[in-house]
């Protein structure tokens, strides 16, 4: 089995959750895919959608701006973790200019730029969310929200086109750590692949 995690904005593949996920899945047979998703949203999603048709894999786990990608990855299971999906907003008014990657990129790249070409990529990409949503879809899909995030809150965008029922909170906060790791994500995973 596989599991791909998407992760969020001006991160990388080697981010410490995928990295708690394939520790502790791979004593269970679980292969956790982690690529370095491209800076430029409209590559990205481009992107992601290629990588799921070649590797097929089982779940997806997404955070962030990640999970704003991976709700538009239709017909495939996924997590989606404090999504952020209005992105072009937010860096709009919290992050033009130079930002550092908080994690180290398989291209040794440190640094990137947020400008105006990025934004209006982000809101051509995010006019593709939630379109074509039908019944079984909305079974494909959770929203797992941290209570204390003060970065995002995108409950009322997820409760509107997937439900209250496909939604779960979670004590935590916007950044993942080990703890809710441990006690919240790996435990759906694992009920998802049916490895209790």
């Amino acid at each position: 089995m596989k599991v791909l995690n998407i992760h969020g904005f001006a991160s990388a593949g080697s981010t410490g959750s995928a990295t708690q996920l394939r520790n502790h899945l791979y004593a269970k047979g679980v292969q956790v895919l982690s690529p370095d998703i491209p800076v430029e949203p409209l590559r990205a999603i481009n992107f992601l959608r290629e990588y799921v048709a070649e590797h097929q894999p089982d779940l997806v786990v997404a955070t962030s701006m990640g999970a704003m990608y991976a709700e538009q990855l239709r017909g495939i299971r996924r997590i989606l973790v404090n999504p952020s999906f209005h992105m072009a907003k937010l860096l709009t008014f919290r992050g033009m200019g130079r930002q550092e990657f908080r994690n180290k990129r398989m291209d040794g790249e440190r640094e990137f730029k947020v400008d105006k070409q990025m934004i209006a990529e982000f809101k051509e990409v995010e006019k593709e969310s939630f379109v074509g949503i039908t019944a079984e879809e909305k079974k494909l899909v959770w929203g797992l929200f941290g209570t204390k995030d003060k970065n995002v809150n995108c409950q009322p965008d997820f409760r509107k086109h997937y439900g209250e029922s496909q939604m779960t909170l979670f004590d935590g906060e916007h950044y993942l750590n080990g703890v809710v790791l441990g006690k919240v994500i790996i435990p759906m995973v694992e009920t998802l692949l049916c490895l209790q």
